[in-house]
């Protein structure tokens, strides 16, 4: 899709899921399908830009629709075509974030008219680029979520870093037991298994400052 109205498009389409997810009666997304395409057969940058939400003007102005679409004119006409063609499969989703940064993503059912969950961070789910692995771990890292933080790591990694701590709890059965060598308002701690546990002490109050 030539990049003069791929972004376009991108920006368009999305307005039905946003609509879908607040209003009272769920709008059909082919509505807006069909009205992009009318206007891109048309060639109507105007009619293009006031489709676009408030915020999506924000990002591209009057003029600079006007100029892609003049640019982009025998595309516009071809996608047209394309995205009106028989076979073609429209998917609503929406996309909501909440305060704290908590991300849940909706898809609509068309068999039942309801928004059921494809995603949210608080849920098992994958990033389909490497990007939205990395925005995953960004999430699970600003909210200090250790069991999301283990969703986004590999199989492997996730089995390592459990059985690690596996291994540290069973160490830490019996800490009574353990042999504890002070040094000042510094210990050291040797955990059953291979595990060294570092403490400090701070304002009479022992602290774990490191382990492994």
């Amino acid at each position: 899709m030539p990049r003069a109205h791929a972004s376009l498009l991108a920006l368009l389409l999305p307005l039905s899921s946003a609509a879908a997810a607040c209003a009272p009666s769920l709008p059909d997304p082919k509505e807006a399908v069909r009205a992009y395409a009318a206007a891109a057969a048309r060639g109507d940058a105007d009619a293009i830009y006031g489709m676009l939400s408030e915020r999506s003007r924000t990002a591209l102005s009057r003029e600079e629709v006007r100029r892609r679409v003049a640019e982009a004119r025998a595309e516009l006409a071809e996608q047209a075509r394309s995205v009106t063609a028989p076979g073609v499969v429209i998917k609503t989703h929406a996309r909501v974030r909440y305060p704290d940064g908590e991300i849940a993503t909706l898809e609509l059912d068309d068999r039942e008219r309801a928004f059921r969950i494809s995603a949210a961070d608080a849920l098992p789910a994958g990033g389909r680029t490497p990007e939205q692995a990395l925005e995953q771990l960004r999430r699970v890292l600003a909210r200090r979520s250790y069991a999301g933080l283990l969703r986004v790591l590999t199989p492997a990694t996730r089995g390592a870093i459990e059985g690690d701590l596996r291994s540290l709890v069973e160490g830490l059965a019996q800490p009574e037991g353990l042999e504890v060598r002070i040094a000042g308002d510094s210990a050291t701690v040797q955990i059953p298994g291979g595990h060294e546990v570092k403490l400090r002490r701070e304002a009479g109050v022992w602290r774990v400052e490191d382990f492994d």
